[in-house]
Order: C-alpha cells, then sequence, then structure tokens
C-alpha cells in the first residue's frame, strides 16, 4: 500500500500554513502553520520526509479577476526554491477564497472567540481547503 502523502501549502510572508492528506490521499487536515524565516525550507523539508510526502500542492494567490497579486512572484520564487532543494515537483494551485472559506469553517467548529483569531489557525486550515480542492480534482 502507498503510505505517502500530499502536502498543501498556503504561503505567506510571515506565516505559511501546512496541510497534509492522509495516506489513501483522501481526507486533507490542517497540520501545523510555520514561520516564514530563514529556516522555512528546512522545516518543511523535515516534514516531508517525516510525513512521507511525496507531492507539493502550492496554493497560487490570484485576484477575483485572475490578474496577480503583490504576493504572486513571492510564491513563484517560493516554488523554485522548494523544488530545487526538496526534489519534489510543486504544484501550483488557484487559492482563492481558501482563507475566507477557512474563516468561515473556524466560525462554525471553534467556539472560543480568542481561538478564532488566531492567524496561524486560519493559515492552515486555508492549507486544508487549498489540498482538499486539489484532491477532489485528482
Amino acid at each position: 500500500m502507498n503510505e505517502s502523502r500530499v502536502m498543501a501549502i498556503d504561503f505567506g510572508l510571515q506565516r505559511v500554513g501546512i496541510a497534509l492528506s492522509d495516506p489513501l490521499r483522501i481526507i486533507a487536515s490542517p497540520f501545523t502553520v510555520l514561520k516564514n524565516d530563514p529556516q522555512l525550507v528546512e522545516n518543511i523539508q523535515k516534514i516531508v520526509i517525516d510525513k512521507s510526502v511525496t507531492e507539493i500542492i502550492l496554493g497560487y494567490p490570484l485576484k477575483e479577476d485572475g490578474s496577480i497579486t503583490t504576493v504572486t512572484k513571492a510564491v513563484e520564487d517560493f516554488r523554485k526554491l522548494l523544488e530545487k532543494h526538496l526534489k519534489i515537483s510543486v504544484t501550483l494551485i488557484d487559492e482563492r477564497y481558501s482563507s475566507s472559506i477557512a474563516s468561515e469553517r473556524i466560525k462554525s467548529t471553534v467556539t472560543k472567540k480568542m481561538k478564532r483569531r488566531d492567524k496561524g489557525l486560519i493559515d492552515m486550515n486555508a492549507a486544508a481547503v487549498i489540498l482538499e480542492d486539489y484532491l477532489n480534482k485528482v
């Protein structure tokens, strides 16, 4: 049986949300949030190794009309960096509305208001939304 997983990344200039699939590649779950710091690629690499990740999905930020955002170029550069260091294919997937969908899910499942304001919680749930969208298409 194939035990490999798919990782989704919701890239941000301060925080990076991470979600992982189950080994059957059916369920997308929020996993963690990482600081966007000089150790980011190394920290992602540790997760890739520990969780047997063989595929990475990277949220591609676009405006509602499909044009690029201020973060789009940073995401493209980050993709190249990941592919170079991890030797894994990184697929870009449209992430429009992922953060708003994640926020709505959090509002309906997290009871404490202070916890709902945790931006890291939104980031990793946005990554799960991106991954879920990808898994539903393949």
